[in-house]
């Protein structure tokens, strides 16, 4: 099975996705999307995958999203897509992608569903 991780080292939820993917036989590629951000076009991608409006993919505890204002409901998904291109700190992790879906794993046992 091909998985993709949407992965930040720094984030324990994160780490704990990785290793029970690994503990599972699969090494998945890793998007470290801090250091490489994504996109308008991945973001848009990412979305469509987890079947999410835009608001869905953005961490509503970073102290960023209310600096930025981000909680006003006025706000489309096209300017809530372009904070996360700004600013990728903003998204949600752990994502996990493969060829039975993909899922936001926060908690980390979400990961369980998409293994099977």
């Amino acid at each position: 099975m091909q998985v993709t991780l949407y992965h930040n080292g720094r984030c324990g939820t994160s780490r704990k996705v990785l290793d029970k993917l690994r503990a599972a036989g699969i090494e998945p590629a890793i998007v470290e999307y801090l250091k490489t951000p994504l996109d308008h076009v991945a973001i848009e991608a990412l979305l469509e995958r987890l079947e999410l409006p835009a608001r869905g993919l953005l961490r509503t505890k970073e102290a960023l999203y209310r600096e930025l204002g981000l909680d006003d409901p006025a706000l489309d998904d096209a300017a809530l897509i372009e904070a996360m291109v700004a600013h990728p700190i903003l998204i949600e992790r752990p994502i996990v992608v493969c060829d039975r879906g993909a899922r936001i794993c926060r908690p980390a046992e979400t990961l369980d569903a998409l293994l099977g």
